[in-house]
């Protein structure tokens, strides 16, 4: 329920407590991302400005298609066997996800018959993407195994250099994580307006899909579609306080979270007769009482696929349509061949940093570039001293070819453990 109180989303982190519950930690994570980028909240509030406007699915400022389908790549982390979670788990969750954002959900028959004309189909459907970043073949699942225990809020998971896996690009792609979290967290959202690297949720892999790790009372694969909710720009149900406003119209306004999986009419904040609606996917009951999106919240997160909104990019991704590229293009240079054995790179594999070593200086004032396994420019620099630090941190893992101007060698560089 709208009430026009000024509050800025807070992205959601679902917490498995000691009686099997999900909790909130909001406003830690909330804190962190502020601090650490001081413009966020007004990025937010603009983002949150436009996605409150007045929404018409049905004339003439509805997106197109109607039903709009969202490229997914799924990064698994894993310690142990029990966490490299298999295809047909991941699959079972983009199953469940296709399912509630479409209504298609077989629970609906729960929804209480004084909501069910508020449900709605969201229109919004979900698929494994098909061709990688660098347009080769993907199954939209990347895996790696990882030296890290545990992964907690520090989004250490998202980074290839801290031991977790790189974003693909959040204008083509939704980025899921799945690893093994901290303290029972169950799964956490980006905030709408937060730094592309770290754009997309994570989840643990006993709250992910329907079967294998997944495990009760949070095997539904509903933790997946609340926190893509939040990635959606939707609040709690009550809005992060006591009564609070989540800015959708159509849910009345509740008191707190719910937890467990509660039975009939509960009234608070005055909602009666009907009471709260903690059958919404926005709540924070077990995975079994979860059955239903409202129309508003519906609106609410297709206006982000408005042109000028911050999910409208992905309109355009080719990340399930595109043809795959099969044979690498190396780059064409003519070529004026230096000394033989005049360049040494090294580490080789490299992680975070590079050094190009030329020989008695010969190579100062050249330039180096890197291209990627498709020719694509990735890094170029001046030499500007005999050892030559060139940074490589930015760059996916996989193979690059390194050039340096003058020479028709071509330096192989392996990017990554």
């Amino acid at each position: 329920m709208k009430h026009f109180v000024p509050l800025y989303f807070l992205c959601c982190l679902s917490f498995q407590v000691a009686k099997a519950q999900r909790n909130c930690a909001s406003h830690e994570y909330l804190q962190q991302q502020l601090q650490r980028d001081p413009l966020l909240a007004q990025r937010i509030a603009a983002i949150e400005s436009f996605q409150g406007r007045d929404v018409m699915l049905n004339g003439a400022e509805a997106p197109t298609p109607a039903v709009i389908k969202i490229p997914v790549v799924v990064h698994v982390l894993f310690n142990t066997s029990g966490q490299n979670i298999s295809d047909a788990q991941i699959k079972s969750q983009i199953d469940v996800l296709n399912k509630d954002f479409r209504r298609l959900n077989t629970d609906t028959v729960n929804t209480p018959l004084m909501f069910k004309h508020l449900a709605a189909d969201c229109q919004l459907q979900f698929e494994l993407a098909k061709i990688d970043p660098d347009g080769r073949a993907t199954t939209g699942i990347t895996r790696k195994a990882t030296s890290i225990m545990m992964y907690g809020l520090d989004d250490r998971i998202k980074f290839t250099s801290k031991g977790g896996l790189d974003a693909w690009d959040p204008d083509r792609y939704l980025n899921i994580w799945v690893g093994n979290l901290a303290g029972g967290l169950l799964g956490y959202a980006s905030t709408l307006g937060c730094d592309k690297s770290i754009d997309g949720v994570a989840i643990s892999p006993s709250a992910f899909g329907t079967i294998g790790a997944a495990g009760a009372p949070f095997n539904g694969g509903r933790t997946a579609t609340h926190e893509i909710g939040h990635w959606l720009g939707l609040r709690h149900i009550w809005g992060d306080s006591y009564c609070g406003d989540d800015q959708i119209d159509d849910t009345p306004p509740q008191r707190s979270a719910t937890r467990k999986c509660p039975t009939g009419v509960i009234i608070t904040c005055e909602n009666n007769p009907y009471g709260d609606m903690y059958n919404n996917f926005m709540d924070l009951t077990d995975d079994a009482c979860m059955n239903l999106f409202t129309a508003g919240q519906r609106n609410k997160m297709r206006q982000l696929f408005q042109p000028g909104g911050v999910r409208h990019a992905l309109l355009s991704s080719n990340a399930l349509t595109a043809t795959p590229i099969t044979d690498p293009v190396r780059p064409i240079e003519e070529p004026v061949v230096l000394a033989s054995n005049t360049v040494k790179v090294y580490p080789n594999p490299a992680i975070t940093t590079i050094t190009i070593e030329g020989k008695d200086g010969e190579l100062v004032g050249k330039t180096v570039t890197i291209r990627n396994h498709l020719g694509q420019l990735a890094v170029q620099a001046k030499i500007t001293k005999g050892n030559m630090p060139i940074s490589v941190q930015h760059l996916r893992d996989g193979m690059y070819f390194i050039r340096i101007e003058g020479s028709g060698e071509v330096i192989k560089l392996l990017k990554g453990k």
